[in-house]
């Protein structure tokens, strides 16, 4: 059975992979990716909606047919510039995804949160991230996925500084961080996005919630050998 898969986000981190993951899937022979710039990628099975997250029901539109739809959609304080802005992006803008594919049918949703998401959470974004965890479950799609690594790597063409040097240290002591510690790993964008296509082809009902040492176990090894060429560079920015 044909599938096809909507990507909201895709020009981020995270989202650049998971449509390379998915344009390599036999399972799926539509991949709509939706922002407000294009990618810089060919594929035939690659397909393209500017959106303006302003005026949402013109995006109704690329939801249409849809099976399953992922949500890598993501900001920091510093890029949104106030806690409203990062509402509208962490919690706003997934919601509205899931709302347009229950109205077109989709049977699940795939989302990336947070480690330490937590509605009742005193620090503003793990309880913001907790409230869009609630808000994606409340909607009611047949199943619900929710990804909740921790420090994510990968290169950025923009300079996240704090996020650089945190990644340099959580290198330097991966080989220290055992036992409880594990969890707490950083992990690779492209580890994220291969755990998410995997949920996705499971295709399990119900709401389910991916910890960041999980992500890595799923999305430890390769996927497809099936693969066709696509080209292009990987996008790396977010919304």
């Amino acid at each position: 059975m044909e599938r096809k898969a909507v990507v909201v986000g895709a020009t981020g981190l995270v989202g650049g992979y998971v449509v390379r993951e998915l344009l390599v899937q036999k399972e799926y022979n539509r991949v709509m990716v939706m922002g407000r710039r294009p990618l810089d990628i060919k594929h035939p099975k690659l397909e393209q909606a500017l959106i303006d997250w302003e005026q949402p029901q013109k995006a109704a539109f690329a939801f249409e047919g849809v099976d399953d739809v992922f949500c890598c959609l993501g900001t920091t304080m510093k890029k949104a510039g106030t806690k409203e802005q990062f509402r509208l992006v962490d919690l706003d803008y997934p919601v509205l995804a899931a709302q347009l594919g229950k109205e077109a049918g989709a049977v699940q949703m795939l989302a990336i949160s947070a480690m330490g998401a937590d509605p009742d959470s005193r620090v503003f974004y793990n309880r913001t991230k907790g409230e869009a965890e609630e808000a994606l479950a409340a909607i009611g799609l047949p199943a619900l996925h929710l990804f909740r690594p921790s420090l994510i790597l990968g290169a950025r063409p923009e300079r996240r500084l704090g996020e650089a040097a945190a990644a340099v240290v959580m290198k330097a002591l991966d080989g220290l961080m055992t036992g409880k510690l594990a969890s707490y790993r950083a992990i690779p964008a492209s580890v994220i996005a291969r755990a998410m296509v995997r949920i996705a082809l499971a295709q399990a009902s119900g709401v389910h919630i991916y910890p960041n040492d999980i992500i890595r176990v799923i999305g430890a090894e390769l996927t497809s050998d099936d693969e066709e060429p696509v080209t292009g560079t990987a996008p790396d920015e977010n919304v």
